[in-house]
């Protein structure tokens, strides 16, 4: 339908053709609900923005009034659920469900985007299945998911399923290239970005990314099976995932003062600041989680590539070392103490340096 979307409100969709279209389709004869599924950075998010931007106007224009301020996040009809802790608690459903019941504050309808819905426990989604099932006419929900749990098999029954797929990488080496990366730097970060073109954008301004994963492709050949060199290389590790949120947090910045140019200008009622600075705790709670997880598989890589040039004089070693690497990327999910992880996993893993040779 906008094969380019390069003046639409479907502008920050990257390689969701399928999806574009069925939206395009519903926004003509909408239902109650609808459910959006894809991993993280597959910029669903922003499509769910820019669908309710569809919803609300029933026109594409990003630059409409109504475009503007829901694409960033800021319009008084579309209201955005975002989990506090490391699930979606019970006070934010009971907030869900009153939100849900209230008549919208400047048009007919109204949009609550709700996100990270595979975070929601039984419990929560049996209390909200009625609401979702019977909302009020005005009100339409927009469920984000990056999977569908158990948990969410009933909700997700009630809903309009739209499949967003993980972006392919020759799709983000042409845009971060578009976006002024040089080829080389666009392929590094799109080869690190599993698919997330929010990723990559970050890793394309990160001049350290091949010193970072050059670091943790390093581990198993320094361990030696003493807690010293496990706290030393925890240590160091963690300074480089610190480092490395130095291009986000300059872009942040940049938007910070976007913002407050905005509001200088328009003279915006509440100008959506508590909203920005909640979004960019988020998104540095996730560029920190997401170079965990990079760093992780670029470890278990080192045991796989082991096991292939036969360097692995142990490989029933070296396959349960990987193993255990996917145990820890699962409970990453579980928002756990992350150095503690750190450590306890690199205490089981077994050394590529130090293992004997073959007889």
């Amino acid at each position: 339908m906008f094969p380019e979307y390069a003046s639409s409100v479907w502008k920050a969709v990257v390689g969701q053709e399928r999806a574009v279209e069925q939206l395009t389709q519903s926004a003509l004869a909408p239902v109650h609900a609808y459910l959006f599924v894809g991993p993280a950075g597959c910029t669903k998010d922003e499509a769910a923005r820019a669908f309710a931007a569809l919803l609300l106007t029933g026109t594409d224009d990003p630059a409409a009034r109504d475009a503007r301020l829901i694409l960033a996040g800021e319009h008084p009809d579309v209201r955005e659920i975002e989990r506090s802790g490391a699930r979606i608690s019970a006070e934010q459903v009971a907030e869900i469900i009153h939100n849900a019941a209230l008549a919208p504050i400047e048009g007919k309808r109204k949009v609550m985007i709700l996100h990270e819905f595979h975070l929601l426990d039984a419990a929560g989604a049996g209390r909200l299945l009625k609401t979702l099932e019977e909302p009020p006419e005005s009100t339409i929900f927009i469920v984000l998911a990056d999977q569908v749990p158990p948990e969410l098999v009933t909700i997700a029954s009630r809903c309009v399923r739209i499949e967003f797929g993980t972006i392919n990488e020759s799709t983000i080496i042409g845009l971060l290239v578009d976006e002024g990366s040089t080829p080389a730097t666009a392929k590094q970060a799109a080869q690190a970005a599993e698919g997330s073109i929010t990723r990559a954008r970050v890793l394309a301004g990160d001049p350290d990314l091949v010193q970072r994963r050059g670091a943790f492709a390093a581990v198993p050949a320094k361990l030696d099976g003493t807690g010293a060199t496990v706290v030393a290389t925890c240590h160091q590790l963690n300074a480089l995932i610190e480092a490395a949120a130095a291009p986000l947090a300059a872009r942040q910045a940049q938007e910070a003062t976007e913002l407050e140019a905005r509001i200088a200008a328009t003279g915006e009622r509440g100008g959506g600041r508590k909203q920005l600075e909640e979004r960019h705790k988020r998104e540095l709670r996730r560029h920190r989680i997401d170079e965990l997880r990079s760093g992780l598989g670029v470890i278990a890589g080192a045991y796989r590539d082991a096991l292939v040039s036969n360097q692995a004089t142990r490989p029933e070693a070296a396959v349960q070392a990987v193993r255990r690497i996917h145990a820890a990327l699962e409970a990453l999910e579980r928002n756990p103490n992350e150095l503690l992880l750190m450590q306890s996993l690199l205490l089981d893993l077994p050394s590529l340096a130090l293992q004997p040779a073959p007889r």
